[in-house]
This record gives C-alpha cells, structure tokens and sequence, in this order.
C-alpha cells in the first residue's frame, strides 16, 4: 500500500472493478478499462447546539448523519454492454448492489491506495455524444454510481 515519498502519485494509473460478472479488476478480467474516475468523497452533516449556561455565545457543532458522493466512471465505448445490463437490470426492478473497488497505482504498476465502495448500485447511464464533424473524438460513456459505504486503505 501507499508509501510515504516526496512526490504525489500520478492520478492517470488505475484499476476498476465492478465485481459480479466483471471480475475481480485483475489483468484478463476487466472488459474495458475506464479513463476517469471521480467523486470519491463524503461529507459529515453537523448539528449545532448551545446550552443556556454557555460562555461563549456561539453553538457546538455536533456531528451527527454523513452522505456518499457518487462516483462518476468513464471510459470508452468498446462495444461491451455490461454496463448497460447492470442499470437496465436494476430499472427492471433486479436489486444488485455490488462491492465496487478502484486502486490507484504506482509507476510500477503496484497498488498504493484502494477505495471500496460497499454496496454500489447504478443511478444513471449516459451514452457516447455523436456528432459527424471531423474530429477524432472517442464514444464515450458514463456511469454514475451510489453506494452505501467509503472504505479508503
């Protein structure tokens, strides 16, 4: 895991996996590889309170409820429709929450950091933006997933 060196790992080398028919993330098992990920945060909500008898005039804040950020994954469309499946299962009522980890790398390819989301499910996919000008644009899409729980080792 991550070792503490004077220069910040790169944000550019990293590993998904989606567990269930994906596989586990290693080499051989991913169908497609995402080119971003993002939203991996959570915010703790404060509650204030002051007793009466309080010397100074302003309220405590007491932490109390925390909320996920969804986590936003793209990558390019390689024909595969895993993604898809996943959300239209779910849209048709198949409830199939998921342990989704993404580890970040060194330059030698080792693990140094990996964030698990527990019980991820799809909230919204988006497919590639298509246009027939002449640029050299890749399909993308785009899933956005919840989750229950943030675990970062």
């Amino acid at each position: 895991m991550a070792v503490f060196r004077e220069n910040p790992y790169g944000a550019f080398n990293f590993l998904v996996s989606l567990g269930g028919d994906q596989g586990d993330g290693s080499p051989g098992s991913i169908i497609g590889g995402f080119s971003d990920c993002s939203g991996l945060g959570n915010e703790v909500n404060y509650s204030e309170y002051r007793n009466g008898n309080e010397v100074f005039n302003t309220p405590r804040k007491v932490p109390n409820t925390f909320k996920n950020d969804d986590v936003t994954l793209k990558r390019g469309l390689v024909g595969a429709t895993d993604l898809f499946a996943w959300v239209k299962g779910v849209r048709e009522g198949v409830a199939d929450p998921r342990t989704v980890s993404i580890t970040l790398l060194d330059e030698s390819r080792n693990a140094v950091a990996t964030w698990t989301l527990r019980r991820a499910q799809p909230k919204k996919w988006t497919g590639p933006t298509l246009a027939a000008k002449g640029g050299g644009e890749v399909a993308m899409e785009e899933l956005v997933l919840v989750h229950e729980g943030l675990e970062y080792k």
